[in-house]
Order: structure tokens, then sequence, then C-alpha cells
């Protein structure tokens, strides 16, 4: 008996269906020499691995695919099937995505991973009503400030052009008498090389991936707080992956969670070593600068919780614990 062509196509185009290629794109805001976006690299590439080649992830770097505060709609949109953000972009939207950008809130690895660790319940109940998942999360080592000129106080930051990149580091500029200019990660270099920015606050991760040594002489010390880059993915092109897949990207993502916290810390001496060779003075906050600052983040938590309600208060209360 001969099969009739539609029946040799059908048989055919199912066959090729079981082994189908799944192709996935990663954007990600941050330089490919950046630690969060190596590790991307590894994460995808475990996938890979793990999967024998069924499912393709290629990481789009340094805002290449999406600009960073178009990431997070693209992977809930569906435009991209995973992406990097950083939470605190998005605070405006849903007060819980800052609680990491709040000054000495957090102000350690250990207090940091405490934070999310009572934060991440909250974001995957979010994420999930937004049609997304949370695979994981990892810190940038603690944010100092940078400075073209020495500081003693706050006082020194009156009228500064601010480098702000987030509500919450635009808050600060607010409340020092700094003036505030949003600058993403990618344009920083230009930001400092041209005049538009002469300070912010940042890791000695942002400022090594930025040569700011070029064009910056001080980083102050501050440890004001530990943002965190969340890599999520769109629920819907999750759940049309076969079982031993999702296993994969669990895995994976577990993986990349655990290695990119460690690879953190070990940037954040790496990056400062490289600085200081480089001409930067890396300097401990004056007490003064640390008393300012201390009372900067009291008002920037009490205004939080304002906004945040019930919610807010429940997270810092599971924090404090």
């Amino acid at each position: 008996m001969q099969l009739s062509p539609i029946l040799v196509f059908a048989a055919s185009a199912l066959a090729t269906s079981a082994w189908a290629q799944t192709k996935w794109d990663l954007p990600s805001a941050y330089p490919a020499s950046n630690f969060h976006t190596e590790n991307l690299t590894q994460f995808a590439n475990d996938i890979d691995k793990a999967t024998a080649g069924k499912l393709k992830i290629t990481v789009h770097a340094n805002q290449s695919l999406f600009k960073a505060p178009e990431i997070k709609r693209a992977v809930q949109g569906g435009q991209a099937q995973l992406g990097e953000i950083l939470l605190v972009n998005f605070q405006n939207e849903w007060p819980m995505f800052g609680a990491d950008g709040l000054p000495f809130l957090a102000d350690s690895y250990d207090s940091a991973m405490k934070l999310y660790k009572a934060q991440k319940p909250m974001l995957e109940k979010k994420l999930g009503e937004q049609g997304m998942i949370l695979l994981y999360a990892v810190a940038w080592p603690p944010q100092g400030i940078y400075s073209k000129k020495p500081l003693a106080s706050a006082a020194d930051l009156k009228g500064i052009k601010w480098r702000a990149y987030s509500p919450a580091t635009s808050r600060i500029a607010e409340l020092v008498g700094a003036q505030p200019v949003t600058v993403q990660a990618a344009e920083v270099t230009q930001a400092f090389a041209t005049g538009v920015a002469e300070s912010m606050m940042s890791s000695g991760s942002t400022g090594w991936d930025s040569k700011l040594y070029e064009h910056v002489k001080y980083w102050y010390d501050t440890q004001a707080w530990l943002p965190k880059n969340a890599v999520i993915g769109n629920k819907a092109a999750f759940d049309a992956l076969d079982g031993a897949t999702k296993q994969a990207v669990l895995k994976a993502a577990a993986d990349a969670e655990t290695r990119g916290w460690e690879a953190s810390k070990k940037a954040n001496t790496e990056t400062l070593e490289k600085l200081k060779a480089n001409g930067m003075q890396i300097l401990p906050p004056s007490p003064q600068l640390k008393a300012d600052m201390k009372k900067v983040g009291d008002t920037m938590l009490k205004e939080w919780l304002d906004k945040a309600g019930p919610e807010g208060q429940q997270l810092i209360d599971a924090f404090g614990k």
C-alpha cells in the first residue's frame, strides 16, 4: 500500500516537530564583559548542553535588542522570551520592585540575600499576575558615590549633575540638592566624558565597565545598597516547553543564581582594585557624609512605606526577623 503524499508530508512534519529546536532571545542592558552578562551566557550554555541543543538562547548584551526600560514589557508581550531587568527601574509601577534600592536598608551581601528571600514570594506572585516567571536574581556590588570633586558632606553635592537611573537615585539627588540627569548604563561613559554627569551612586563594577577612572577621581565606599538584576521569562513560552526542558531551565537558573552572587562579590573586590590601579581614589566616606546619607535613607524608607502600605510593612517586617 502506497501512502498518499499528504500522509507522507504529515508524518515527516510530525517527526521534525518532535525534534524541533526552540530559539529564545534574552536581552540585557549591560556590556558582554560585565559579570551579570557573563553569567547569562553561562546560563544559556548550560541550557543548550542540558537539552542537547533543543533550546537555544541568544543573549543580546548592551541594549542591542531593547533598551533597559523596555526589556520587561518585551518579555511580558512575548517579543523576547527571557530578559534581564534591574528591579529598581520599575519602582513606580510597584513599590516592592524598589525595595533593594532603599539606601542603607540592606547594606551587605548577607543582608541583601536576606532581603531577597523576603521579597522573592512577592516578586513571583506579581510577575505571575503579569504573565511572567522569575527565574533568578543576582545583586550588584554595594553602591558608592562617584564624584569629580572631593566630598566631605552631602552639602558638597549641592547643584552637582547627578546621574540617575531609577526613581530612588533621582530622589537621592533631590534630597541632597543635586541635579538629577537620567542616564542608562550604556551611556555612562559618554555622560561623564561630556560633563552631562559629574557624580552618581553606583558599584565599582559599573565604574570599571564605563572606564570612569578617565573622568572621575573619587569613589566613596558608602555601601548604600545592593540592587538586584532579575532574569524573567514569558510564562506562556515557558509553559510551552516539555517537562525535561523546563527542568533544565530551572536547574540552570538555580545554578546561575548561586554562581552570580559569588561573581558579584569577586567583581566588587576586583573592580575596585582595578579602578585604584588606574588612578581613582577609593575612600571611606567621612562620618559627616555617612550621617547625611543615612538621613537620606531614613527619609526614603518612610516615603517608600507610605506608598507601599501594608505590603511594604510586611516586607520590612519579614526582612527584620
